[in-house]
């Protein structure tokens, strides 16, 4: 396997989350409780998986080695790919405020968890489509197969010490849940 592949398959579930935040959403605009530990845990993914291990991934390993491979930081791909995620941060900051106050049954606040949940989905759902198309078929053509090898292992590293051995799988878990809670 690359190490584009091993994104790629993370971009899977996040976009699985990405579904499962829309009908979510539908579910703020017409004022329906969630319960807290459905919201808990998708937060908690947003924070972990996507952000803390998978943009991790990309940031720390996946982008270094590009510039190192002639591919430049600012004026193309990288640059655009930090910003999104940046973007993403603070989208996700903002519907972790609305989401902990959504519960207390405002429906302003709710009215609000939907709007900043349909522009980050919105965000990432175009944010994959670049990543998967333009910037890791760049990455497979620039990085040659020791380099390859290379991030895999950084890869499993920052997992095992970022997010906890198992966590992963429990985040996979989760995503079954709120499929079957959500999407069925």
């Amino acid at each position: 396997m690359k190490a584009t592949d091993e994104l790629k398959k993370e971009h899977q579930g996040i976009g699985l989350m990405l579904r499962v935040l829309e009908a979510v959403s539908h579910k703020f605009a017409r004022g329906e409780q969630i319960r807290d530990d459905h919201l808990d845990g998708m937060m908690e993914f947003l924070s972990i998986f996507v952000d803390k291990c998978h943009h991790g991934k990309e940031e720390e390993f996946l982008f270094p080695a590009l510039e190192a491979a002639g591919v430049p930081r600012g004026g193309g791909p990288i640059e655009v790919m930090l910003s999104e995620h940046e973007q993403g941060r603070k989208l996700v900051a903002r519907l972790k405020d609305a989401v902990t106050n959504s519960q207390s049954g405002d429906h302003k606040i709710a009215a609000s968890a939907h709007l900043i949940v349909n522009e980050y989905v919105a965000l990432m759902t175009q944010h994959i489509a670049k990543e998967n198309t333009v910037l890791f078929p760049m990455a497979d053509a620039k990085l040659d197969l020791n380099k390859d090898t290379e991030l895999l292992g950084a890869f499993e590293r920052l997992e095992r010490e970022r997010i906890g051995a198992g966590k992963h799988d429990e985040f996979h878990a989760l995503l079954d849940q709120l499929q079957d809670t959500f999407l069925k």
